[in-house]
């Protein structure tokens, strides 16, 4: 593929910006029916196969987890996610977007991945309603610089 090809799939499929990568197991927690779909099917039609669900019973390369507000306690739900990814895996959390049902404020997102002894690495616009913000263990921080 070309550059120009490259930067156009970045604009028109948001996973793309996200890094994901063919041959990844993605597993999705927290879905219901107000998740952003376009970034759900951009990540699938980027990993090559469905996204797992809560159930999945083996590691996978990332966490896709949609919180809200009344979901509970975030830090609980980051620890779980760590449990879940390979070691250097990334949580890719998706919140709701300021004025939105269920918004999660910034400062309380980075006190819960503290918390939980992850890292924020970058926060992006994962569509109408939602924010994204990559989240990964101190040692795949690091091996990223």
């Amino acid at each position: 593929m070309s550059a120009t090809a490259d930067h156009a799939e970045e604009r028109t499929n948001p996973a793309a910006r996200l890094g994901f990568e063919p041959g990844q197991v993605v597993q999705e927690i927290g879905y219901d029916d107000d998740v952003e779909q376009e970034l759900r099917e951009g990540i699938e039609a980027t990993i090559g196969q469905d996204l797992v669900d809560e159930d999945y019973d083996d590691v996978a390369d990332v966490v896709l987890l949609w919180f809200r507000d009344e979901d509970g306690d975030l830090t609980d739900a980051l620890v779980d996610a760590i449990g879940l990814i390979e070691d250097g895996g990334t949580v890719w959390l998706m919140t709701p977007k300021t004025g939105r049902d269920g918004y999660v404020e910034p400062s309380d997102i980075n006190e819960a991945a503290q918390t939980a002894g992850l890292s924020q690495t970058r926060s992006i616009n994962a569509g109408k309603d939602w924010t994204g913000s990559r989240l990964v263990t101190p040692k795949a921080a690091k091996a990223k610089r």
